[in-house]
């Protein structure tokens, strides 16, 4: 694959899916990536020093925080490779897999808990140990971009660190945002926090999992480079117009199934409420799975779009993988066999041809070159590396 001359400065942009445990595959290219740039810039190096906006949606946008975020040395609060262990630790004591047994077993018998499968105590108590008092504001070696949707309001709230430093009533903590963003629908409670100004003056969030919204956060992470220039607060005030040969764009999800036709008209045309909530024995949501499945395809396909209309399509690189099964396809199976295999799941990721969506099927599909993820990938770490150089030069 060819690369560009870095004649320029580029937005650069890393997104991350919504996933659950399955963060553990986009946790795996994010250390691999590191890793590259650390062969090419030094050993101290961290991905916040390399893009301009890190957007993350979910558990997506906790691994976004996690690698924005300020510890006490004002450097990225931990390294990528440290991301795997965080879900090995933790993701068991997140997803405890007795209160999923019992969830399960009471719909199976169709008597419907009252409750979301897991209370999220340990999640939010975790989350706020980690971040403590660290508000969005102290984010300042990048723009950290996180989708969340407000249910009372029903509407998107992104939060963005670049916006928190001029509207105080966006400034939330850290740990709020996150987890906001990942309280999903039937799996965690709904989150509630407040934020005042000097004056007093109080703004209200009730929040579910910004997947519901944007389980791909791409086109979201991209859209507040635009807000920004409107509010003359862009970093990088010297692009002022951009299209895709302005913009280097990592994308990374979290897996999904195989592509396959599960339902049809006819069947669904039978369905009662419940029957769209949870397809049994499967665990199907077909609510959700339309939701999400839809809305993440379609931000693909759109910016697939933007970058091949102008020539650009090196500048845009999604790495997925679209063969999940079993449990590896579930976004709370924390047992060490499935963690283990999410791992491994993506290291193969890595060594597979790289793909595309297809405009007319909707399918990834191999592209023509002989490009694995990994080459793909580091040939993106190369450019990144150029970029950064060009920017210390000047």
């Amino acid at each position: 694959m060819a690369t560009p001359p870095a004649q320029e400065k580029m937005l650069t942009v890393l997104s991350i899916d919504g996933g659950g445990i399955r963060g553990l595959i986009p946790g795996t290219i994010l250390a691999s990536l590191e890793a590259m740039l650390q062969e090419l810039d030094g050993p101290d190096v961290r991905l916040a020093d390399y893009f301009d906006i890190i957007a993350g949606t979910s558990t997506g946008g906790l691994i976004s925080t996690m690698l924005a975020a300020p510890n006490d040395e004002g450097r990225p609060l931990i390294a990528a490779s440290d991301i795997n262990n965080f879900y090995l630790e933790h993701g068991p004591k997140i997803f405890s897999e007795s209160c999923r047994q019992k969830y399960w077993e009471s719909v199976k018998k169709l008597s419907f808990p009252k409750n979301p499968v897991y209370d999220g105590v340990y999640l939010r108590d975790l989350t706020k140990e980690l971040l403590q008092d660290k508000t969005l504001k102290d984010v300042t070696l990048t723009n950290l971009v996180i989708p969340t949707f407000d249910i009372k309001l029903l509407h998107a709230v992104v939060f963005s660190s670049n916006d928190a430093k001029s509207q105080v009533l966006n400034n939330a903590k850290l740990a709020d945002v996150c987890i906001g963003t990942s309280a999903a629908p039937i799996y965690f409670p709904a989150y509630y926090f407040e934020t005042k100004d000097d004056a007093g003056n109080t703004q209200t969030f009730d929040l579910i999992d910004g997947g519901v919204a944007a389980a791909n956060p791409t086109l979201v992470a991209i859209n507040s480079f635009y807000g920004e220039k409107l509010k003359q607060k862009s970093r990088i005030p010297e692009i002022e117009t951009i299209d895709g040969r302005k913009m280097l764009v990592l994308s990374l999800g979290t897996g999904s199934a195989p592509f396959a036709e599960k339902y049809n008209a006819d069947m669904i045309s039978k369905w009662s409420l419940v029957d769209w909530v949870i397809q049994l024995p499967q665990r199907y949501t077909p609510l959700m799975e339309s939701v999400t499945g839809g809305t993440s395809d379609m931000v693909d396909y759109s910016i697939a779009a933007r970058f091949q209309s102008v020539l650009a399509k090196e500048n845009y690189l999604r790495i997925q993988e679209n063969t999940l099964t079993g449990d590896a396809a579930q976004s709370d199976i924390a047992t060490d066999e499935n963690m283990k295999n999410l791992i491994d799941i993506g290291e193969k990721l890595l060594k597979k041809r790289m793909s595309r969506i297809n405009w007319e099927t909707g399918r990834y599909e191999e592209v023509e070159e002989d490009v694995t993820n990994e080459e793909a990938l580091a040939t993106f770490a190369k450019r990144l590396s150029d970029e950064r150089k060009l920017r210390l030069a000047s």
